[in-house]
């Protein structure tokens, strides 16, 4: 899961994405990142970390990290939560890049729509739980297409390193 500065938006992502498919018995590693180097190092934003735990996801544990041309050999699939972050992280990647690998988050569930998951960043609480409602909607269709029974009990089981 890949945003700007992977303290609002990504953090989200993985946070969520990470919850259901240990709920869905998905044997997934889950991990995020950001194209900028402003916030390497640092927790999630306090308000993504508020509405995660809202829904009983802790995610104060993440940090920050870069995106890299290399994540494209490390992980199966790469989601980029807005049009601007894939496009860095192609420029980012330079040969590295693989298009089969990577997609916009939202196309998930909007197929060919290319549509951005907004970025709440210095805005209001209420833009965190737009995002998040936005990324759960979005994470239950990648565990249904990957779960025979998207509810846990007896789930298919994956090894899979999503970013």
């Amino acid at each position: 899961m890949v945003c700007l500065g992977n303290i609002c938006r990504s953090p989200l992502a993985e946070g969520i994405l990470q919850d259901k498919a240990i709920k869905a018995g998905l044997d997934w590693s889950i991990e995020s990142a950001g194209t900028n180097s402003y916030h390497i190092g640092e927790p999630p934003h306090p308000l993504s970390q508020k509405v995660a735990g809202m829904h009983g996801i802790d995610i104060s544990r993440q940090r920050a990290r870069r995106f890299t041309g290399n994540d494209f050999v490390l992980y199966d699939k790469i989601y980029a939560l807005a049009n601007d972050v894939l496009e860095d992280m192609q420029d980012m990647a330079g040969n590295k890049f693989d298009p089969s690998k990577v997609d916009l988050l939202m196309n998930e569930l909007y197929p060919g729509k290319d549509m951005d998951v907004p970025d709440p960043w210095s805005g209001p609480e209420s833009g965190y739980h737009k995002a998040f409602d936005l990324i759960d909607k979005v994470c239950d269709a990648i565990i249904a297409k990957a779960s025979p029974n998207p509810s846990g009990g007896g789930a298919l089981q994956a090894s899979l390193n999503l970013k």
